[in-house]
């Protein structure tokens, strides 16, 4: 594997730093594998489900509690967890210590896409004490990325009566789907070998199931 220095996106409202190991736009089976560092109280954003990506998890430190599909577990430094398309999911670190996990995203060109935009909008101070952006942003961006991601919260008839009026004003006053700005970071840092150990020689994680 490539041991050269790695970009770092992050996000302060949600405690999340993420390492990018494997860029999906680099690669044509557009897998992104990121290192990922939660805080403590650090959590994604709201429980949400991808209807065309596939997640896998893979914690090296600490403790991530999940919630997928109904089942609630905690797991810890060895421990995996896979999300298929379509089931809805919600996770948050455990504990006083930082959790660390390898996470594969599956395809992967979108996904950084729209959460590369969602961390640079936390970065500016553009997002609720939750991490969610305005209303009008959202909807733009879940209009755009509606086959990435789509979060439990309205019920799905509001958001399907509400989204697109709300994301063709949102359009109207400059608020864009992605932001090609926050994609590109300025923060480097090497890969931790112990993380790199875990992924195959074509940069996937490895195989858990």
């Amino acid at each position: 594997m490539d041991t050269s220095p790695r970009q770092v996106h992050r996000n302060p409202v949600t405690g999340e730093r993420a390492v990018t190991l494997t860029d999906p736009r680099e690669r044509a089976d557009e897998v992104l594998v990121s290192h990922l560092f939660v805080a403590p109280g650090g959590r994604v954003a709201a429980p949400h489900w991808h209807p065309t990506v596939e997640e896998r998890f893979l914690i090296l430190a600490g403790q991530v509690g999940f919630l997928i599909d109904g089942r609630e577990a905690t797991l810890g430094p060895g421990e995996s967890a896979t999300v298929h398309r379509g089931v809805v999911h919600d996770w948050w670190q455990v504990g006083e210590v930082e959790a660390q996990a390898l996470v594969e995203v599956r395809p992967g060109v979108a996904f950084v896409e729209m959460v590369g935009s969602m961390f640079g909008l936390a970065r500016d101070g553009k997002v609720s004490p939750e991490g969610m952006p305005d209303p009008l942003q959202l909807a733009v961006m879940g209009r755009e990325y509606r086959d990435v991601i789509s979060f439990t919260k309205p019920p799905p008839l509001v958001q399907k009566l509400t989204i697109p009026p709300l994301a063709a004003v949102g359009r109207l006053l400059g608020r864009k789907p992605m932001y090609p700005e926050y994609l590109a970071s300025d923060e480097f840092e090497d890969p931790d070998p112990a993380a790199l150990a875990e992924m195959t020689e074509d940069g996937r994680l490895r195989d858990f199931d």
